[in-house]
């Protein structure tokens, strides 16, 4: 799907130190360029570049009619795109940031996600859906909000999310070439994150639905996704010093959901911690635990824990530190794994 373009010399350029908004916004123009029926659309992407500058650069390359400003509604907005991908475009829609999306809902559940099971088939909506989500940036409410648990109960959307400047080139790629709509859950605060990365040869587009082991371990599994992912590597670090070897799997993927990857490392390590910035009740965690407990109950040593946001509206940006999960909330978890009863 992704055409690797080389240098005039024929070979592609060194990978060097690259950020999370930089690999999608190569996605996007890549996508553009490889197909015209992708358009992108939202509230300040074409001039200004997008508020995290995600779009910048597109408007000037594909002209504005690919890549549109459009009036403060959220709704219209991805009301708009629906006409579009009925007309036979595949529009990305930016919301700017996550609760902005909110009133774009009623468009999202009840004609995005239904129209292919309401034609019985024959009518796909390859609708990319931009958020922006998640804390860690001096936000403030509705602003750094975690709303995947809304599009995860709703059938008919897939969910994804990146923690890797790899993963962002290559499944915002795979969301694009999608019949379906996919919510594209992008965490703010891992932007401006690096790793060496090579826009003239990116990795392979992995495809939807496949989570990815981050850290090999054998005392207990870490089961989390996009933000929370370097905090739960810097965690499986730490516990070392515990004495404890924890694997971290990244789910990339929240729908479709990869139960194989997941209960592969649970059955091997017989604890399980599930780790995301969203609150608790009702969140992702609940569901995660209750498929592994499902899944791998005769395995497993001790209950399947969480460690969330709490339960509020978000908090103001001097308390954020307290309500997102950091390091020793997850240490805290793991030693609650009931040790004593593997000795």
């Amino acid at each position: 799907m992704t055409t690797a373009m080389t240098t005039a010399a024929g070979t592609a350029a060194p990978a060097k130190p690259a950020t999370m908004a930089q690999a999608l916004r190569r996605a996007l123009r890549d996508a553009m360029a490889d197909d015209p029926a992708v358009h992108v659309l939202g509230e300040d992407v074409g001039t200004l570049g997008g508020v995290f500058r995600i779009t910048d650069g597109l408007a000037a390359e594909f002209g504005d009619d690919r890549c549109t400003d459009t009036p403060l509604a959220e709704a219209g907005i991805l009301g708009a795109a629906v006409g579009m991908a009925m007309y036979g475009l595949r529009p990305v829609v930016e919301m700017q940031f996550d609760a902005f999306a909110y009133p774009a809902f009623e468009q999202l559940f009840s004609h995005v996600a239904r129209m292919r099971n309401r034609t019985r088939g024959a009518m796909p909506l390859p609708i990319t859906v931009r958020v922006p989500y998640g804390g860690g940036i001096g936000g403030v409410e509705h602003h750094s909000d975690s709303s995947e648990a809304y599009y995860m109960a709703t059938p008919g959307l897939q969910v994804v999310t990146p923690a890797t400047v790899d993963d962002a080139y290559g499944l915002l790629r795979a969301a694009i070439a999608s019949d379906d709509p996919v919510v594209f859950l992008e965490p703010k605060r891992l932007y401006w994150s690096k790793a060496d990365w090579s826009p003239d040869a990116p990795a392979a587009v992995a495809p939807l639905g496949r989570a990815a082991v981050r850290r090999r371990g054998s005392s207990a599994t870490l089961i989390t996704y996009g933000p929370s992912v370097p905090v739960c590597l810097e965690a499986a670090e730490a516990a070392t010093a515990e004495g404890w070897d924890l694997e971290v799997v990244d789910l990339r993927s929240l729908v479709p959901f990869d139960d194989e990857t997941v209960c592969a490392s649970v059955r091997r390590t017989g604890r399980a911690v599930v780790v995301h910035e969203a609150t608790g009740f009702g969140g992702p965690g609940g569901e995660i635990a209750a498929r592994v407990t499902e899944r791998c109950f005769h395995h497993l040593e001790a209950p399947v824990l969480r460690v969330t946001g709490f339960d509020i509206p978000y908090p103001p940006p001097m308390l954020e530190r307290h309500h997102l999960p950091g390091v020793d909330r997850v240490l805290d978890a793991v030693a609650r794994l009931q040790w004593e009863a593997a000795n």
